[in-house]
């Protein structure tokens, strides 16, 4: 027997209020699934974004061209 058809056989013998409770804590880990894979997207996503800069020349900045001016 599949794991989901265990989970159904085993709500549908629960009374309505744990059934709410279960249907409560299922959107929370669908919830909590979504949110890991949309930080995993990205952190791929900058990574991806990034990719190469470390090829590239920085130049470097004395503090006098870091300096602001207010007129």
């Amino acid at each position: 027997m599949a794991i989901t058809e265990k989970i159904q056989q085993h709500i549908q013998e629960l009374p309505a209020y744990c059934q709410a409770e279960v249907l409560d804590f299922v959107e929370h880990l669908l919830a909590k699934v979504r949110d890991q894979e949309e930080r995993e997207g990205s952190a791929l996503s900058l990574a991806f974004a990034m990719r190469g800069l470390e090829d590239e020349s920085i130049p470097l900045y004395t503090p006098a061209d870091l300096k602001v001016m207010f007129v």
